[in-house]
């Protein structure tokens, strides 16, 4: 599933493409997403483009009719190219823009979201954004405010509370495995274990690992690519995800692999050792 650095790549892929442009027609194809696509685009034309933005792991597109909410789901991508480029299977939407470019959602499992709201419905306020966590890439996000959100939760696995985007939004699964192994915290560790010191080291570790990954185009594990069709680097300096196994890189004791809240997690237990 594409997480913050992927979808923080498409954004940025597509920005410059919809700034200063219009939409001109909005094709839908194959309707049938994680929820319908509304048969209100098609009647959508001439969309002038104020702003985008992204929150967690969701596309905001601001124009002067409403707004376009995008989630890429398990493996969704959005692809800018030429409208005379031959349409691929499980290409669902088409936004055409006025520039000659064409911005292409392609969605093989059909667990995304294409959404409208329009002018008057606060997209912030709506069940998809307005209970998301901090923006791990902002000053808000915090060592004491994560500290602070991880002691509510208890028992429950510091690896399984990061991926809880009420806490922070867009930790997915490996970029939760390989920011623990970088902390040196077990990722079976009891949430309300962790303490103001491992945050303090913590939250710079998130930061610095998101970041890297978007610098790299992000991770491409199997479906991921960008708005220009690359895929992402970044998968070429994980350290422990998917390589259960496999030597450590710091110890060269085998890296283990245990499901953590229905997720495959990575760790090496000599390094990440449980307090």
């Amino acid at each position: 599933m594409p997480e913050l650095p992927e979808v923080e790549v498409t954004m940025r892929g597509i920005s410059g493409f919809l700034k200063n442009s219009r939409i001109t027609d909005i094709n839908v194809y194959y309707p049938k997403l994680r929820e319908p696509i509304s048969e209100k685009f098609s009647s959508l034309h001439d969309l002038k483009v104020l702003s985008l933005a992204r929150r967690g792991k969701y596309i905001i597109i601001e124009t002067d009719q409403g707004t376009i909410l995008i989630h890429l789901g398990m493996t969704g991508h959005l692809l800018v190219c030429d409208s005379d480029l031959p349409m691929k299977k499980h290409d669902h939407v088409e936004m055409v823009l006025s520039n000659g470019k064409t911005i292409r959602f392609n969605d093989q499992r059909r667990f995304g979201l294409f959404l409208w709201f329009p002018l008057g419905e606060d997209v912030y306020g709506s069940k998809y954004l307005v209970n998301l966590g901090y923006e791990p890439l902002t000053d808000d996000f915090t060592p004491e405010a994560l500290y602070s959100s991880l002691v509510h939760h208890g028992r429950k696995p510091v690896k399984q509370a990061l991926m809880t985007n009420e806490i922070v939004v867009g930790i997915g699964n490996i970029y939760a495995s390989e920011i623990l192994f970088s902390c040196r915290i077990n990722p079976l560790t009891p949430a309300g274990h962790v303490t103001l010191a491992d945050c303090e080291k913590m939250v710079p570790i998130i930061k610095t690992t998101l970041l890297n990954s978007i610098e790299n185009g992000g991770t491409t594990i199997r479906d991921f690519s960008g708005a220009d069709g690359k895929k992402g680097y970044f998968v070429q300096k994980l350290n422990v995800y998917g390589k259960s196994n496999e030597k450590c890189p710091v110890c060269g004791c085998l890296i283990e692999s245990r499901v953590i809240g229905g997720r495959n997690t990575y760790f090496c237990s000599n390094c990440q050792r449980i307090k």
